[in-house]
């Protein structure tokens, strides 16, 4: 059965904007799911990581994401202080004027692993590397909707790097996590082939995507929240990440959750606040006992 999400009425103006806040209950149901997906990650091998929040606009032009995205990029930049008295902040528009800025040269990225690439660049990685980290995204969009479609939202990413066989065991083994989380959850998910939403959608990337697909997501009605998706030896070549046993460029692969997008799907699916809480723990029980069950009992 599929029920509403709590009633927004009195909801904060910053929602209008995609800057939607959360109280006690969503902080704490968030902070539970990622949580979870981390773990997931931390038991599978992956190193917990911490990245920026900026990335520098160059690294993020040489994977081609100003190319591909330009539709969905922010950038971030300084008052130009010699201007600041000639172009200064509009009380009327609620904006700085373009004067007033020095050339932005910050990148916010509307995905976590971007970071992950940049900062294994140059390096030789072992052939079944994983990292789990979770960072503040950004995407400009067409229009905001609570805590579907954000300006800034956090996503939890675990990140393989290393030999193809790697990377698509690695998707293969969290798909089934996903579809397994979500049976627990009763949150009925659909598996959907996708497309990334590149500028250009009748480009030549755009058009391998349609014919081989590198990306999956998992759907709540129409919201996808997570997804699999693998690069091949892209990010491998672009950034001179190379392997320990060969010398080769790496391949890479990331599995992403949107964790305000779990909120959206688990309060519209169970109620409320509470009872989205409780059917995660749940769930979270059932496969710790599952998991001591599986390994027999201790003699």
């Amino acid at each position: 059965m599929t029920v509403t999400t709590p009633a927004t009425a009195g909801a904060a103006p910053g929602q209008a904007r995609g800057l939607p806040s959360l109280g006690p209950e969503g902080t704490r149901l968030l902070r539970l799911l990622d949580d979870t997906f981390e773990s997931w990650g931390v038991t599978a091998g992956a190193r917990p990581m911490t990245m920026p929040p900026l990335l520098p606009a160059a690294d993020l032009a040489k994977l081609d994401y100003y190319d591909n995205f330009p539709h969905q990029a922010v950038v971030a930049t300084p008052l130009d202080l010699e201007r600041r008295e000639t172009a200064p902040f509009s009380a009327d528009t609620g904006r700085f004027p373009s004067d007033a800025l020095e050339p932005a040269a910050l990148g916010l990225p509307s995905a976590s692993c971007y970071a992950v690439y940049l900062d294994h660049q140059g390096t030789r990685v072992a052939d079944d590397t994983l990292v789990t980290i979770c960072s503040w995204c950004f995407r400009k969009e067409t229009h905001y909707e609570g805590m579907r479609r954000q300006l800034g939202f956090r996503m939890r990413e675990i990140v393989a790097i290393g030999t193809r066989e790697h990377a698509e065991t690695h998707l293969a083994d969290f798909t089934e996590k996903i579809q397994g989380f979500a049976a627990a959850l009763d949150l009925p998910l659909r598996k959907e082939a996708a497309c990334d939403p590149f500028f250009d959608k009748g480009g030549s990337k755009a058009l391998l995507q349609r014919l081989t697909p590198v990306k999956y997501e998992f759907l709540y009605e129409d919201l996808a929240i997570a997804s699999v998706n693998t690069h091949r030896n892209f990010f491998g070549d672009r950034c001179d990440i190379t392997l320990g046993s060969s010398g080769g460029p790496a391949f890479t692969s990331c599995v992403a959750f949107g964790l305000e997008r779990w909120l959206s799907a688990l309060t519209r699916r169970h109620g409320g606040w509470d009872a989205a809480t409780r059917a995660v723990l749940d769930a979270n029980a059932r496969a710790r006992t599952g998991a001591s069950g599986a390994a027999g009992p201790v003699i």
